[in-house]
């Protein structure tokens, strides 16, 4: 089995190599970069499978390099764990915003950081049958990831792509942010409830410009549920 990628994009050097070292030890292979124009240039080289993004960075916010990672076709679906010394929620959701998978609060522990890195990545292999879904009019091919509405296509991240099929596969059903978090995201992984929200927007975002957005129901104070009703 061929170790995983992990890219450290990360400006300063001790952290970097504390970074690389941990990586090393818990058996992955360590990229680094430390600044945007050479992390592009590692992802060019060698197709990282996870991207360790550094908030504060010399040429460019670890924000503004997710957004634009999310925005290319070629990377956006690489998993991206955002480090950062700011612990405010409202940078949490900022990060999360901007297409991180996760987020995690200098200063962490080795061991949480290497729980989190294996977390996201298994939720990034994919693990669910490859029959087609239909309902609601959305057809969704996990063997191809393409989900389809009325001839057109809706890119989701694989994030947004599990989370739509595990609706799809249970319609009409109300499950609360927490059951979503285990059905999901897995049970192992340490993801706070409003991430389920955070990604509950994207993937309506996604859906809109097909008009398809209200099968991805609000249920005021239980959560949420897809209904083609």
């Amino acid at each position: 089995m061929m170790k995983a990628k992990i890219l450290i994009v990360e400006d300063e050097p001790a952290i970097q190599e504390l970074l690389a070292f941990n990586v090393m030890q818990a058996g992955f292979h360590a990229l680094r970069a430390e600044d945007a124009d050479s992390a592009w240039r590692q992802i060019r080289d060698h197709a990282p499978d996870l991207i360790l993004l550094d908030w504060m960075l010399p040429d460019t916010s670890g924000v503004v390099l997710a957004k634009q990672l999310r925005a290319d076709a070629a990377t956006r679906d690489i998993p991206i764990i955002m480090l950062t010394a700011r612990g405010e929620e409202r940078d949490k959701v900022l990060g999360l915003e901007s297409g991180a998978d996760d987020y995690i609060t200098k200063p962490f522990s080795p061991r949480e950081l290497m729980a989190r890195i294996r977390a996201v990545l298994r939720r990034h292999v994919p693990q669910m049958p490859d029959e087609t879904v239909a309902a609601g009019g959305l057809e969704l091919s996990p063997s191809s990831h393409r989900v389809t509405a009325g001839g057109g296509a809706i890119e989701l991240g694989p994030t947004e792509f599990r989370l739509l099929h595990f609706f799809m596969t249970h319609a009409e059903r109300v499950y609360s942010r927490t059951q979503l978090l285990d059905q999901v995201w897995g049970t192992q992984v340490f993801v706070e409830e409003r991430t389920v929200d955070v990604h509950i927007r994207r993937l309506r975002a996604a859906m809109e410009p097909l008009g398809m957005d209200g099968l991805i129901q609000t249920v005021r104070g239980s959560g949420y549920r897809f209904s083609a009703s």
